[in-house]
Formats: structure tokens, C-alpha cells, sequence
């Protein structure tokens, strides 16, 4: 069904408020989920809300946490989110890491124990929109099998960077497996079966079916190349954050464990180094501008397809499954 983005953020915001979570709080989590299904990541939106939900009844998730954090050397900060909503905890060691950074020119924060953080996008875009480039990596679950293997063992490791070139920021957001869990999760949610390169079932056999592919584990994308990535972020994350390895990781699937993931970020101040942002726009425009393989389908920068679905969904609605409505209606209305 199709829904207007004012009475999703409505209902979003209730339905966490009704858990304890501030105001505030509760507009930043549900911009985050908003923004996804606006950008066309419906496995990174309103689909996760009742999850979340269900954390924070379950004391898995702290309502008023934004996390506690310490600078253990210059421009390194410590984040222990003490369970505080992923969102809220990352926004929080942005704002303060961004200080750093203007004055040093780099500075990084390591952050563990805070739940999901959702589209990495929407922190490397708030990094670009203060003029600094942003870096996000964050870890997740076993889900995703070695190149060569069929058994899942590392996360999907999502990376993503945003670089400000002026009106329009250069953003990169994707996993290191060839889908995110959440998109699989929502082919199961709305019935529809996955291709079948994605994902492996329990026994190692390739299939088209979500439920399947939910017990199974997705494949790296780029074979070794993703596999290698990948591993690289899990390693980065665990060697920095001090946290689980993919196998003992959970919390952001379920609502039954403490989400033990870890997650980082790294602020740079492009005015230490000698490019511009009008440079950058400069040559984003001329691959923009490149010829096309396809002449209906000009030669598009990673966050072009990404702002040109928002202006449409801001406009149109978002759609979501009427049962998932459905039920944030009811969580709202407690």
C-alpha cells in the first residue's frame, strides 16, 4: 500500500516514544528508517521498526542510552553505546568526532556495543553535509559464506563514504556480500522469490527461496574480491572496536541477544589536503557527461539513482506491505 512519509514518520515515532525513547530520539531513529525506504532500501526501513520495538520491550535496547565516550588518544575516541539505539549513539560520536577532526584534520571512533546503525549512508551524507568525508564500516552476523565456501562466517560488512563536492556529495554505501540479510528478509516478507546467485540454503545448495536463504548464507559479491573486502572490514572493525567476530555476533537480527557488532567512523577534513570541492564536481559532472553504453541510460555517480528516488518517494509515497502497516499502526497506538 501506498502511505504518505508524513504519517509513517507519525506512526514510526509513536511507536518508540511508547517504549520510553525521547522525542528526539525517536525523530532521529525514524528519520533513519524513513530515509531507507525513501532511497529505495525497504530492508533498511519500517521493516525493522517492529524489531526494534521489541528490543527495547526486552531491555535488549536502552531507550535513553546515546552512549559514553572517551578520547584515548589524540583524536581516537572510545564509544561504548551502553545499548542506546544505533542511530542515536552514532549522530552523538559524529557531532563530537567532527570537532576533532576540524581541528586535527582526521579523527576516528571506534564504537561498540550500540544496536543496528541501519544505511550507513545516512552518516557518511551528515559527514559530507559539514564539509567533512565521512567513513563508516560496521559489522554484523555470520550470513555471508568465504569465497570457495558454503558455510556463513563472516557479516555483510557494509562501507560506505561520503565526500562533500559541493551541492551534490559523492555517496557509496554497500555490503560486502552480494545482498544485505534485510533484503532477503524482505522477499520473505513480501513473498517474492530472491535470484539465485544470492544465497545458499542450509546444506550449501544455491536457491531462489528467502526462507531458505535465511538459514543459509549470502554470497560475497565480486567473488574473492568482495570475500577479501569483507574479511578486511571484519578484521578492521573487531582489531579497533574490540568486538565479537562474525560466528558469536547477534542483535541486529533478533530480539532475544544483545547486539555485540562493532562499528567505525572516520571523519577527514578535506581543506588539510590541497584538492576542492568544486574540482571534485568538476569531474563527477564529465563522467556524468561520458558517453553511455545504453543512450537511454546516461552514466550516472554512486548517489545520483539514490536522490533521484527520494525526490520521487517524497512526492509519490512510500509503499509499504499493508500488513507491515499494519502493524506499526497497532505498535503506534500501543
Amino acid at each position: 500500500m501506498q502511505v504518505s512519509v508524513g504519517h509513517l514518520r507519525e506512526i514510526s515515532e509513536k511507536s518508540l516514544m511508547g517504549q520510553g525513547v525521547a522525542a528526539s530520539s525517536a525523530q532521529l531513529q525514524a528519520d533513519l528508517l524513513i530515509e531507507a525506504e525513501l532511497r529505495g532500501l525497504p530492508s533498511h526501513g519500517v521493516q525493522r521498526l517492529p524489531r526494534l520495538v521489541a528490543r527495547l520491550k526486552a531491555g535488549l535496547a536502552d531507550p535513553q542510552a546515546s552512549g559514553d565516550v572517551r578520547e584515548t588518544r589524540a583524536g581516537v575516541l572510545s564509544v561504548d553505546g551502553g545499548r542506546g539505539l544505533g542511530p542515536v549513539v552514532m549522530m552523538q560520536t559524529l557531532g563530537r568526532l567532527a570537532e576533532l577532526a576540524a581541528g586535527q584534520g582526521i579523527a576516528l571512533a571506534a564504537i561498540r556495543n550500540a544496536n543496528h546503525i541501519g544505511m550507513l549512508a545516512y552518516y557518511a551524507e551528515a559527514a559530507a553535509a559539514r564539509n567533512l568525508i565521512g567513513i563508516v564500516m560496521t559489522t554484523s552476523e555470520a550470513l555471508v559464506h568465504p569465497y570457495g565456501g558454503t558455510e556463513a562466517m563472516l557479516g555483510t560488512n557494509p562501507i560506505a563514504i561520503g565526500i562533500p563536492t559541493g551541492a551534490r556529495p559523492y555517496v557509496l554505501d554497500l555490503a560486502t556480500s552480494r545482498v544485505s540479510m534485510g533484503k532477503i528478509y524482505h522477499h520473505a516478507l513480501t513473498g517474492t522469490p530472491i535470484p539465485e546467485d544470492w544465497a545458499v540454503d542450509a546444506q550449501g545448495r544455491r536457491t531462489t527461496d528467502p526462507e531458505a536463504a535465511k538459514a543459509g548464507a549470502i554470497a560475497p559479491f565480486g567473488a574473492a574480491k568482495g570475500y577479501g573486502l569483507g574479511l578486511g572490514v571484519e578484521l578492521l572493525v573487531a582489531a579497533l572496536a574490540g568486538s565479537a567476530f562474525a560466528p558469536e555476533v547477534s542483535g541486529t537480527l533478533d530480539a532475544s541477544q544483545v547486539a555485540n557488532k562493532g562499528d567505525i567512523l572516520i571523519l577527514i577534513d578535506p581543506t588539510a589536503g590541497e584538492g576542492s570541492a568544486a574540482g571534485l564536481a568538476a569531474y563527477l559532472d564529465r563522467l556524468r557527461a561520458s558517453r553511455p553504453a545504453d543512450p537511454a541510460r546516461p552514466v550516472a555517480v554512486p548517489g545520483d539513482g539514490m536522490r533521484a528516488r527520494r525526490d520521487r518517494a517524497l512526492c509519490d509515497g512510500v509503499e509499504i506491505p499493508q500488513s507491515l502497516h499494519d502493524e506499526i499502526r497497532a505498535l503506534a497506538e500501543g
